[in-house]
């Protein structure tokens, strides 16, 4: 039977506290943080790093057949965000990549449609922005952040680690939450409305889904309730008739809710807590309800003793709190700041993007097979013994580097100043030039570990130009990566 194989989350680095939001706007703001996706992400870029560290947990010969990528804020429309998912992971050509977007409730279905797959290794990843308008319950309430889930049959070296028991659905067309194509921020209805419509659909799948699993709902070992009506989610927690020691928290105090991926993230971290045989429980209230029970195996016990990889509680410690609400209203270009007085960025050329994709959004260089020597970009005259085209390609998004040196720029543009720019090493030979992300200018120093970020450096003409940076190894991380 098939199952979860491997899961990665990604929260992103920076922290807005609740109470910043109140002495901008005068209130109390409320208590917590919430989780900030930086200047240059989006849900593309914090796809890609959800996804990289659920394939680096199952290991490195892992290739999915197909790609689903879920979110309620898509960079492009017309356009298939999944495409440079696909690319930035190095993807065979044969994977299939498909966006399932618009709503929080796509996600859940992107999981029931890989689940119920014959198609080999398929990767399910949701990843969501979540905003609202200034003051508003979505601003404050909200949460960043990505989770990947690999799912398939399981194979010797790639276990199942979490088994579907039932799976059940209740819809219906009632106006609780939309918005426009176009709009910043969705309208809610009265909140008494959603709960009194929520409440029955619930109830109704969790109680099929029990029937379907022949188990009782005191035998549930993890109950995961989430869906953007916070008032219905908690309601229908307090109806369920799980054990209170069995409910896991919502996440909203510590990150906030994370929209399409708000499921995939208590999902990930019931896992992490999770022992073999025990019952996990995911209710999703988003235009009805779907109910899934899983099953944890014996494989996960091993899984989660390996971790390669930061867990959910890990990144969510290891956050940055102290931005600022101008900060992050000017990253979420509800505050138009001047810009400099420079010419403006030129949007990359279609056909040289398509020809360069292997490095631009996969970041694989070459080595000359004639030396030895790493080549960032790849080229076919090697800088070293001159050999002409005795180049295997090679990727380093992976691979950890070092500072050899960097310098700090205040004039150059940023929403986000000054300009860190930084020359890296990486382990094995190969030297390039970039710039550091998720960093305090002032803390950098030559001979600090860092990795390599998929991000966007700017949009220009309605085209988002996706390249590679560099941040400091994230102090929870297990390893600074694999080569």
């Amino acid at each position: 039977m098939g199952g979860i194989l491997a899961y990665g989350v990604y929260v992103p680095y920076n922290r807005l506290e609740r109470s910043e939001i109140g002495a901008a706007l005068g209130g109390p703001g409320g208590r917590g943080a919430r989780a900030v996706a930086s200047y240059d992400e989006d849900s593309t870029s914090m796809a890609v790093e959800a996804a990289r560290l659920a394939l680096r947990s199952a290991g490195p010969d892992t290739r999915p057949q197909a790609l689903y990528v879920s979110t309620t804020s898509p960079p492009y429309l017309d356009k298939t965000n999944a495409a440079a998912v696909h690319a930035a992971l190095g993807l065979d050509h044969g994977a299939v990549a498909a966006d399932l977007n618009g709503s929080v409730r796509s996600a859940v279905a992107a999981l029931g449609l890989a689940l119920d797959s014959s198609r080999g290794p398929t990767l399910v990843v949701a990843s969501d922005v979540r905003t609202g308008l200034a003051g508003g319950a979505d601003e404050r309430d909200g949460g960043d952040g990505a989770v990947a889930l690999l799912v398939g049959a399981g194979e010797p070296g790639l276990p199942v680690l979490a088994e579907p028991v039932a799976a059940t659905s209740s819809t219906a067309e009632f106006l609780d939450r939309w918005r426009t194509p176009g709009d910043i921020a969705s309208r809610v209805w009265e909140e008494r409305f959603g709960e009194h419509a929520y409440l029955p659909l619930a109830e109704a799948a969790f109680t099929h889904a029990l029937k379907d699993a022949g188990i009782t709902a005191d035998e549930i070992d993890h109950l995961l309730v989430t869906g953007t009506h916070s008032r219905a989610a908690r309601r229908f927690v307090a109806l369920s008739g799980v054990r209170r020691e069995a409910i896991a928290p919502d996440l909203t105090a510590s990150i906030g809710n994370a929209g399409a991926a708000q499921p995939g993230l208590m999902l990930a971290a019931a896992l992490d807590r999770a022992a073999p045989g025990q019952i996990v429980a995911l209710v999703t209230l988003s235009d009805g309800a779907d109910v899934r029970l899983f099953r944890t195996t014996d494989a996960l016990t091993e899984h989660v003793s390996r971790h390669t990889t930061s867990t959910l509680a890990e990144q969510i410690e290891s956050g940055r709190p102290g931005l600022s609400y101008t900060s992050f209203l000017t990253w979420r270009g509800q505050l138009v700041r001047e810009p400099p007085r420079r010419p403006d960025p030129d949007a990359p050329a279609a056909p040289a993007s398509f020809r360069s994709e292997a490095w631009k959004l996969g970041f694989t260089g070459s080595r000359c097979t004639a030396c030895g020597t790493r080549h960032l970009p790849p080229t076919r005259v090697c800088v070293h013994c001159r050999a002409v085209d005795h180049m295997v390609p090679e990727r380093l998004a992976d691979v950890p580097a070092t500072v050899a040196t960097f310098t700090v720029d205040r004039l150059a543009f940023s929403l986000s100043p000054p300009v860190v720019a930084a020359v890296v090493d990486f382990d094995g030979g190969g030297r390039f030039r970039c710039e550091l992300t998720d960093v305090v200018p002032e803390s950098v120093a030559i001979g600090d570990r860092v990795e390599m970020t998929f991000r966007r450096l700017f949009t220009a003409n309605g085209v988002h130009n996706y390249f590679w940076k560099a941040r400091p190894v994230r102090a929870t991380d297990k390893t600074e990566g694999t080569s």
